[in-house]
């Protein structure tokens, strides 16, 4: 469920990966996308622009194209849209790549983002180099299967008669089918490996001997992909809420699952905690009773005509990747519970979980990369038995996700074999990860690090926040920026930022909660 279906500027929960080379990253399946890439066409030089903005008065956009289909350098080309902020030091360290995530999280405004959250001597070491990755943003073709999908109001998320599961059944089938008849030149080539192979393309064009790479949530699978195809050219490694390798995909979207249903639990309590305010009442476990009852009234009458069970569930999911935006979703949830008053939760939804006519594109590429980058089951009957078999320990999402998800069992390019990135040929890598995050539970951060030889974790202890740096936690700060200035990287622990209190207007994030401009980049589901 990692993903960028929202209401922002960018990308969250699933994440890929595919074969790689040949002999280290065996793969059955697909021996063209696994071997080696043939040499390509000499690259023209980056022409970099200027496409300033007031936020980022020095940022820089150029285009790169690179082979839809790595194995045939000569043939069908595709492009990539960059951004840049130059380095100002005398010497510079290379390029950063930047990415924030998705699959089909777009990074061109990442990197004017981190270029200004580093501190300014780490920053001008550095050209910050954002990037929309194959399929998503103003990459071209720029994928889209299929518009409405998220259309208002749609079947109950969990399917408690037959006819609610196949009107959520035909929804998924539909998307899959629609993604084979818009772009079955390109879905074949929409995946983890070849999207670290493009980055392999990029660091060439800038001619660089080696580069850095800063990614958050599935852009940590992606970069460990992209540093098991070319260990020799990474310089710098910084994976920052790191999903588990070894469960791409299925198995992490339930492990997901049972996270964020305690991710919501820690929102429920949270909330009984200031009942003075919301008069949902001072036991966790009844404030839980009503949010499932406003859940089931909204399944007879959804609020504003809008916001029914899916899309309350989508509107309170945010919650499990900030709870800086707790406090909105706690007044929503009251008006409508004491109040009598739907207005808010309408606005809530409108805020947090309705779909602008972008994130088609970001749903498309995520289910492109997710579907072909590892084996879904393709017997519903399994589906529905682990669905049923989680949702009974964890009942907030998992149905929901389920079906985000779905597509992948009707997908029409067939799947590859995940790669190994087990991987000691690296300079040491820096892992951050917060112990209570939802969208890529702690156990992934630990796999990860057992994974690459050398690698230094960093624990946020008792966090909750998915994308945990650059975000106003000062240790996990400091952290990278020593780590980027020297590339030396110790295992350590940093306490969590404080929860939000609550707050007086609908649309505050508490400044106490940190992170609010990271959280509009990186967005939901990746």
């Amino acid at each position: 469920m990692l993903h960028p279906l929202k209401k922002r500027t960018a990308v969250l929960l699933s994440i890929s990966t595919v074969a790689a080379v040949a002999s280290v990253l065996a793969s059955p399946v697909s021996a063209t996308t696994a071997a080696p890439a043939a040499a390509a066409p000499k690259q023209a030089p980056l022409r970099w622009t200027d496409c300033a903005t007031p936020r980022y008065p020095t940022l820089q956009c150029a285009s790169l194209k690179v082979p839809l289909d790595h194995g045939r350098p000569a043939g069908r080309q595709i492009s990539l849209a960059l951004t840049r902020v130059p380095h100002t030091a005398a010497t510079s360290s290379g390029p950063l790549l930047v990415n924030p995530g998705g699959p089909g999280g777009s990074g061109r405004t990442l990197a004017g983002f981190v270029a200004s959250a580093l501190p300014k001597d780490v920053a001008a070491q550095y050209d910050v180099i954002g990037f929309d990755p194959r399929g998503v943003g103003k990459s071209e073709p720029s994928l889209d299967c299929g518009a409405g999908h998220f259309t208002p109001v749609r079947p109950d998320s969990v399917p408690i008669d037959a006819e609610t599961e196949q009107a959520n059944l035909d929804r998924v089938r539909s998307f899959a089918e629609s993604c084979q008849t818009k772009h079955a030149d390109v879905l074949p080539h929409i995946g983890t490996v070849s999207a670290a192979r493009d980055i392999e393309v990029l660091r060439t064009a800038l001619g660089a001997e080696r580069i850095s790479y800063f990614g958050y949530s599935y852009g940590t699978y992606l970069g460990a992909v992209y540093a098991k195809l070319h260990p020799q050219r990474v310089h710098r490694l910084v994976l920052d809420s790191v999903v588990d390798p070894g469960g791409v995909w299925y198995e992490d979207n339930l492990a997901q699952d049972r996270a964020f249903d305690s991710r919501h639990k820690a929102f429920l309590a949270w909330v009984a905690k200031y009942d003075a305010t919301y008069g949902l009442g001072a036991d966790a476990a009844g404030v839980e009773e009503r949010w499932y009852a406003m859940r089931g009234e909204l399944r007879e009458t959804p609020a504003g005509g809008k916001v029914g069970p899916s899309e309350l569930e989508d509107t309170f999911m945010p919650g499990g990747y900030f709870n800086g935006y707790w406090p909105s979703l706690a007044e929503a949830f009251a008006a409508y519970a004491v109040k009598k008053d739907p207005k808010p939760l309408v606005a809530a939804y409108e805020r947090f979980g309705a779909v602008e006519p972008s994130a088609g594109n970001g749903y498309s590429v995520y289910t492109a990369v997710q579907c072909r980058d590892s084996a879904w089951p393709k017997d519903w009957n399994q589906w529905r038995t682990d669905m049923w078999r989680t949702h009974a320990e964890a009942p907030f999402m998992t149905w929901n996700n389920a079906w985000y998800n779905a597509p992948c069992a009707f997908w029409p390019t067939e799947p590859l074999e995940a790669p190994d990135v087990t991987n000691a040929d690296l300079p040491p890598a820096l892992l951050l990860q917060a112990t209570e995050d939802a969208a890529t539970p702690f156990q992934g951060a630990l796999s990860m690090r057992e994974k690459l030889k050398g690698a230094a974790l960093v624990v946020e202890e008792g966090g909750g926040n998915h994308g945990i740096s650059l975000s106003g936690n000062k240790c996990l700060d400091e952290k990278v920026s020593a780590y980027l200035r020297t590339g030396r990287a110790a295992d350590a622990t940093c306490p969590a930022q404080e929860a939000p209190k609550p707050t007086a207007a609908t649309r505050a994030v508490p400044s106490s909660a940190g992170g609010a401009a990271l959280h509009g980049l990186l967005g939901f589901r990746g």
